[in-house]
């Protein structure tokens, strides 16, 4: 049974992955999602940045994590960061994939009640020998020419 969503309450949902090939972005080959990961979601004061507002939540077995937050964080930055992995060999938080803005208000123009944050990732510390030819599929280097000729 879910936690019933008071009208001024907010949910804040996202998933955790595993980057195998440390591209930096998912890929249906080269990633999969994490459970057990630990996720912080953290709102600072806007001028002092002082950290007013903290929770933590654990992804499931498909890697979802969920927030409930019943106050408004208006004049609040508010993030959900990464914390720590729960699958050995993929615990390295990856650069740029660590942390999620979400907006903690209901005068934001989001008509719903769910904020969803951006999927957030961790990387093997080695990557897997099929990474090499899925590089060349999704990292096509085209030179000015063909460029060009698609435009």
């Amino acid at each position: 049974m879910s936690t019933p969503v008071g009208k001024n309450t907010m949910v804040v949902q996202g998933r955790t992955y595993c980057d195998l090939c440390k591209f930096g972005f998912e890929t249906p080959e080269s990633s999969y999602f994490i459970p057990g990961a630990t996720v912080k979601l953290s709102c600072r004061d806007r001028k002092t940045m002082e950290e007013v507002y903290t929770d933590e939540a654990v992804s499931d077995k498909q890697g979802n994590y969920k927030f409930i937050v019943h106050d408004e964080h208006k004049d609040e930055m508010c993030d959900v960061l990464l914390v720590k992995s729960a699958v050995k060999g993929c615990s390295k938080i990856s650069v740029g994939r660590e942390k999620s803005r979400v907006i903690l208000n209901h005068y934001s123009g989001i008509a719903s009640q769910i904020r969803h944050a951006n999927n957030m990732g961790f990387e093997k510390e080695v990557s897997d020998v099929f990474c090499s030819a899925l590089y060349h599929k999704y990292m096509v280097d085209e030179d000015e020419d063909d460029i060009k000729s698609h435009l």
